[in-house]
């Protein structure tokens, strides 16, 4: 509502110095005609000081008014363009606090491209509308609510020959405007699959260097940077008519201005002054009706935006509880008849899985890549429901417990380890907003990482590159590892966890796992029997089916999958250790 107010005053003080040059323009030539009348005469000096003064004060009066209309404009943006300012401000807050409640199945499903996009490019064609549009398009229903009836009243024909151009001017704006929109959208995508080249190929030097393929790189690039150049030089020539239709447009009206008007000045019914100040609002009203053709444009955009926006907004998340329950958690686990099949591919990846572990105990799940042991990781976080069967937590069903609870009473090593662009000390702390340096440290020694990283410079403070480049593959792992036993969590979980390591930093880490899994049950996830043993009860996955079950020493004796595997990865490390030595 200020906005409006500071937008009415605004266009005020913009129409009134057009009056005042009327009046100026006038007061010259009927003082000039005087002047000459008393050419020589005494009064030749009086009457030249009263008109010069004249003169002054109506640009003292020009300048005042500009000045006066330059505030009220600044107030008009500090209103219009701040209040969507801050719409983007909240609209980004609330997709972002929105995309954090929903479950892992709907990044799955939706690229991280299209999920920023909504974030960053969508949210600001809304702000474009609340701003902006809003802003201009104000400005022209006012002005033309102020501005039409007084030329109007001032000249029937001429305020109508002064505005037929503009309709043109319009929807020629509108049409180029479009083509502008389609070819910066082509060259958005084309800068994203620029960008994603680049960042990939950066990702992957060392990868690029060990193949020697960097000038096929260099020769990719070169091909993708031509289409986004063809692409921008196409967008320049249709950037290069905007201007001259305005111009065109503007100088269409002014003529039919000058040459009615002349007329009419000659026929007495209006004045030189008037011919001046028609001029005036003609360029007055050139903007706010170019700005016609880009508002509806912007509000097309927007439109289109936000039902982008809205489609995110209205995703619901399924994973929730009516009990919300947040009790102590022990740690007594049960998996009742389990099956899950994955949405989107339709692959079953858990069929009919039942098992019991004890609170304090630890349960081994060995099988191939595609087995189903991550969907189990999966389910006990809940980061999935299960389709038939229980999963229960200490007599309870899962979906009894809040979600978020269930998740900080967890401690999770995901077989892909994510590190953040932040110190070591501060992505080993990550899972708690209350856990001390001591307990960093003393995670990182449980973890076999506290002499590597007491060798580095910074040590602790050793701030990660993306996705923790700094650091070795093993070093990665090990830093996810006390992440999740910092926490001092009730369960624990390794998803192939020491799969990075080699085989002596695994025997030294599960030596230390002994001593952590002590009064927490923990569930060792892993394609390596070395990482089984450390469990009490051992089950074999194939397909999602439990086919072996038992400790270590009962599974050697029953001479089946478990023993083949166990064979093998003996003889694979038998021969490595001879080829070493």
């Amino acid at each position: 509502m200020l906005g409006v107010l500071f937008t009415i005053f605004t266009i005020i003080f913009q129409i009134l110095p057009a009056q005042v040059v009327r009046y100026s323009l006038d007061l010259v030539i009927e003082n000039i005609s005087l002047y000459k009348l008393f050419d020589g005469a005494e009064l030749e000096s009086t009457i030249y000081s009263h008109f010069a003064s004249g003169i002054v004060i109506f640009a003292l009066i020009i300048l005042s008014l500009a000045l006066i209309r330059g505030l009220f404009l600044f107030f008009v943006r500090q209103t219009i363009i701040v209040m969507s300012r801050l719409v983007e401000f909240d609209l980004k807050n609330e997709v972002y606090e929105h995309y954090q409640t929903l479950p892992l199945s709907f990044y799955r499903k939706n690229n991280t491209g299209d999920i920023m996009n909504r974030i960053s490019e969508d949210v600001s064609r809304v702000r474009m509308y609340v701003g902006p549009s809003i802003m201009y398009g104000l400005n022209l229903i006012i002005l033309f609510l102020i501005l039409i009836p007084y030329m109007l009243s001032v000249n029937l024909e001429l305020t109508l020959y002064a505005l037929l151009p503009l309709p043109l001017l319009s929807f020629s704006i509108y049409y180029v405007n479009n083509i502008i929109n389609k070819r910066s959208e082509a060259i958005q995508k084309s800068q994203s699959n620029l960008s994603t080249f680049v960042q990939e190929a950066f990702s992957g030097i060392r990868v690029l260097k060990s193949y020697v393929r960097e000038k096929d790189s260099l020769k990719s690039f070169t091909e993708s940077s031509d289409v986004y150049k063809n692409k921008s030089l196409k967008l320049t020539q249709v950037n290069a008519l905007f201007f001259p239709i305005i111009m065109a447009m503007i100088g269409l009206s002014t003529i039919l201005v000058i040459y009615i008007g002349g007329k009419q000045v000659i026929g007495g019914s209006i004045s030189y002054g008037n011919i001046a100040e028609f001029i005036i609002y003609v360029n007055m009203l050139t903007w706010p009706v170019t700005a016609l053709g880009w508002i509806t444009s912007i509000i097309q955009r927007a439109a289109a935006s936000q039902m982008r926006i809205n489609e995110f907004l209205k995703e619901k998340n399924d994973i929730t509880s009516e009990v919300n329950s947040t009790d102590e958690i022990q740690g007594d686990i049960d998996f009742n008849d389990v099956t899950f099949t994955y949405p989107e591919s339709g692959i079953t990846a858990i069929k009919d899985f039942s098992i019991h572990v004890e609170a304090g105990d630890s349960l081994a799940i060995i099988g191939t890549t595609g087995s189903g042991k991550s969907t189990i990781a999966n389910l006990l976080t809940r980061m999935f429901d299960v389709d038939k069967g229980v999963i229960k937590i200490d007599g309870k069903p899962i979906e009894d417990y809040n979600p978020a609870w269930l998740r900080s009473q967890t401690g999770y090593v995901p077989q892909e380890v994510f590190l953040f662009s932040d110190t070591i000390a501060n992505n080993i702390a990550f899972g708690s907003d209350d856990i001390s340096l001591e307990k960093v440290h003393q995670a990182a020694k449980d973890a076999d990482l506290y002499e590597n990283l007491m060798e580095f410079p910074n040590q602790f403070d050793t701030v990660l590159g993306e996705r923790g480049i700094t650091l070795s593959g093993g070093q990665k792992q090990r830093v996810s590892i006390a992440r999740a036993i910092a926490r001092d969590p009730k369960i624990l979980i390794l998803d192939d966890a020491l799969s990075a390591v080699d085989t002596k930093t695994e025997h030294i880490i599960l030596n230390s796992m002994k001593r952590i899994m002590e009064g927490r049950t923990s569930i060792i996830i892993s394609h390596r029997v070395s990482s089984a043993k450390l469990a009490n009860t051992i089950v074999v996955l194939n397909e999602g089916e439990i086919i072996e079950k038992g400790t270590h020493e009962e599974l050697m004796n029953k001479c089946g999958t478990y023993q083949a595997l166990y064979n093998k990865q003996l003889e694979a490390k038998e021969i490595l250790e001879s080829n070493s030595g």
